[in-house]
């Protein structure tokens, strides 16, 4: 059997017994992608036993090209999913070519905005287009909520709870949860419900909560654009996107008390180490804040804080 049909019947297999989101599905399709090719240029075709060292020597022709640690692990993780999934169903029975080392992922802190920052993006003013008006709502909610851009475009009118005020999400597979907007966001999100959104539909339905002019959903890249659009207007000089208001949304709950099981249940981690994150963020904010204010600092050549010994 090709190898390209035995990739799709495993990434079948992971969209139906393991609910795996499409985004994540693609991400492996990507990775494997990558492990065919390896095989292909090295002529290894999946014989009943694997060469040992296959999957170690291909991690080493990522780690040659500088794939990043992330990307690396992601990718091994692919790959062992796929060949454990071939030993299951007898198409391979080598089970030593699986003996790779995990690839060390370290910590990459997420990028965020300030409290100042995020003020001066949400008040700058909207203009007069309908496409506008309907961008500072979203993002808005966006920010309010910490969701990820996809299950914001994805909201429907039915899932939103405007006495209460939360929304129902769904987000990475299919899986649900319920976050709340707080006030502010419950307001923008009114008026828009009241005298934007209609002006957008013109008698036309839709189950969608964000539209555009042809009553259709919004892409991500048309919102992403928009808001490079604004952050521009508002003098921020960072390249922000959607994904950056999602961790300031979790970094600015936690620097203000929220506990990380709360915060985990707005994301919608499935595991609390994804939320762990956030609090390397804070800790890096401390660090920053002490060596710059605390008194007992002093600046080296390098410009580096210096904690003055006792004397």
């Amino acid at each position: 059997m090709e190898t390209d049909a035995l990739v799709e019947r495993y990434l079948n297999h992971l969209r139906v017994e393991g609910g795996l989101a499409r985004n994540t599905i693609e991400a492996y399709r990507r990775d494997l992608a990558k492990f065919q090719r390896y095989l292909s240029e090295r002529k290894i075709g999946l014989r009943k036993r694997l060469p040992t060292d296959t999957v170690r020597s291909f991690m080493g022709s990522l780690h040659a090209v500088r794939l990043s640690p992330v990307s690396s692990a992601r990718c091994l993780s692919a790959v062992r999913g796929w060949l454990r999934f071939l030993r299951q169903e007898q198409i391979i029975d080598d089970y030593t070519a699986l003996d790779a080392a995990p690839v060390r992922r370290g910590i990459r802190l997420p990028k965020t905005l300030s409290a100042r920052e995020v003020t001066a993006l949400l008040e700058s003013p909207a203009q007069s287009t309908l496409e506008d008006q309907r961008d500072r709502v979203m993002l808005e909610l966006l920010y309010a909520t910490g969701l990820r851009v996809s299950e914001l475009i994805s909201v429907e009118t039915l899932h939103v709870n405007l006495e209460v005020g939360y929304l129902r999400v769904t987000g990475k597979g299919s899986k649900q949860r319920i976050v709340p907007m707080g006030e502010p966001a419950r307001r923008v999100l009114l008026e828009y419900l009241d005298a934007i959104r209609p002006r957008f539909l013109r008698q036309r339905a839709s189950r969608f909560l964000f539209v555009s002019r042809r009553g259709t959903p919004l892409s991500r890249q048309a919102f992403w654009k928009s808001l490079r659009a604004r952050a521009q207007r508002a003098g921020l000089t960072k390249a922000v996107s959607p994904h950056m208001l999602r961790h300031s949304f979790a970094t600015h709950l936690l620097g203000g008390g929220a506990d990380l099981r709360s915060v985990q249940t707005m994301l919608g981690h499935a595991d609390i180490a994804t939320t762990q994150i956030y609090t390397h963020v804070e800790r890096e904010r401390l660090k920053e804040v002490h060596a710059n204010f605390f008194p007992r600092q002093r600046r080296g050549k390098d410009g580096r804080a210096v904690t003055e010994a006792r004397k």
